[in-house]
């Protein structure tokens, strides 16, 4: 059985799987930055945080962002304990260049 406190985001178990999220319109770095922001607004309030993400799906309207701005971000946002991900290129809404779901688990869960 599954639990949705916000659109965003579902609860399955142990588990918070995010929707899709963009940011607001920027440059693609700003972005990044905003996407995060409100993927860590959604984990939060299902009871989990950027620290138990373990798996980020990216899509990117230009793959070499990776390297110019992703990556870069990732890093900040995680330190050395990275979660996994995978990064594509996709066609995304016009004014949009990055889209990021993270799969995170919820400490301290109450069943």
């Amino acid at each position: 059985m599954s639990k949705r406190l916000l659109p965003d985001a579902v609860e399955v178990g142990d588990l918070v799987f995010t929707s899709g999220m963009t940011g607001e319109p920027g440059d693609t770095e700003t972005q990044i930055r905003n996407t995060i922001g409100k993927l860590k607004a959604a984990l939060e309030a299902h009871g989990s945080s950027l620290e138990n993400v373990i798996k980020g799906n990216v899509y990117l309207t230009d793959l070499n962002d990776r390297e110019r701005y992703l990556n870069r971000v990732w890093k900040e946002t995680f330190g050395e304990k990275s979660p996994a991900r995978t990064c594509v290129q996709a066609g995304l809404a016009p004014g949009i260049a990055v889209e990021i779901e993270f799969i995170a688990v919820v400490k301290n869960k109450r069943v």
